[in-house]
């Protein structure tokens, strides 16, 4: 008899899930009369030069039904760049106290985090479409507000706030390190906080669909491909050697907690295997208040941890 396990049955719901979105996205683009790369045929045409005051039912012109394609949206685009993340908390849940239930709450929160955006972005583009700035497929009725999107999101990859959440977006396994909590509402609570950090960084490319169309499956695709990538983490041999990225998190982090003992300590941080790791503190003339301050500072971490 063919025996799956949980972990098994929670990442193929996973992925279902991702793979319905898109189908999602797929069947409403289509039905709406655009191809793969967004260009209308005459039904769309004729809805992109409709008046949205004009009384009759459009749901391209309610909140709902916009709240409900930007929520898809969300799911295709988003859920796929979690995999690094979700990945990171699989190993806590060999390596420390992670359990699936948290697994599941990080996912939550995270996910929350990017509806509430989906209810923001749809807000946006219904006070566009009735200021006349795009048309009811949701393209630019100029240039000009393309170009200036282009602009305003192009500066900002280069600013402090996108260099710092892309950091965490970057090393999940830090974020987790430093802000470790257990359970589901543990896990809840820390998707919660990198959903807010990968909203930040991500933004702009979501507001970039305003450019080409924001049903254009093209753009979604690759706008999705790309937050994949850069995700990924970058180390001297290659991307997906991340425990030699997240080694590195972790001393920095443990070294800049460890500042304030008393007295001399060395620190040896370790592989476990995957992206687990563990660590020794080595303390020198230490009194035994030094040793107890160690063992507060390391207990409000999940790492495994000796102090010799």
């Amino acid at each position: 008899m063919l025996s799956i396990s949980f972990r098994s049955v929670a990442w193929l719901g996973f992925f279902a899930a991702i793979l319905a979105a898109w189908w999602m996205m797929a069947a409403m683009s289509l039905g709406m009369g655009l191809d793969l790369i967004g260009r209308p045929n005459a039904m769309a045409q004729a809805m992109a030069a409709m008046d949205p005051s004009m009384p009759m039912d459009m749901p391209m012109a309610r909140f709902g039904p916009l709240f409900g394609m930007w929520a898809v949206m969300m799911a295709a685009m988003m859920l796929p760049t979690m995999v690094p993340t979700l990945m990171s908390y699989e190993d806590l849940m060999a390596s420390a106290n992670g359990t699936r239930a948290g697994w599941f709450g990080v996912l939550l929160g995270y996910f929350i985090v990017w509806v509430g955006f989906a209810a923001v972005i749809a807000a946006v583009q219904l006070g566009l479409l009735f200021g006349g700035v795009i048309d009811m497929l949701g393209i630019p009725n100029s240039r000009w507000i393309s170009a200036g999107l282009l602009i305003v999101v192009g500066a900002f990859q280069f600013t402090r706030a996108k260099e710092i959440c892309h950091g965490v977006c970057h090393s999940p396994m830090m974020y987790f390190v430093g802000n470790w909590k257990t359970g589901f509402a543990g896990g809840l609570r820390m998707g919660l906080g990198l959903g807010v950090f990968c909203v930040v960084c991500c933004w702009g490319f979501m507001a970039l669909g305003f450019v080409g169309g924001v049903m254009n499956l093209a753009w979604m695709g690759l706008a999705t491909l790309f937050m994949i990538l850069e995700k990924l983490p970058l180390t001297s041999v290659g991307k997906p050697m991340k425990h030699v990225l997240q080694m590195d998190a972790a001393k920095r982090e443990f070294e800049s907690a460890l500042k304030t003992l008393a007295c001399e300590w060395s620190l040896d941080i370790v592989n476990t295997g995957g992206s687990g790791v563990a660590m020794t503190v080595h303390l020198k003339n230490a009194s035994p208040t030094d040793r107890s301050d160690a063992e507060k500072i390391l207990s409000a971490y999940s790492t495994p941890y000796e102090i010799e």
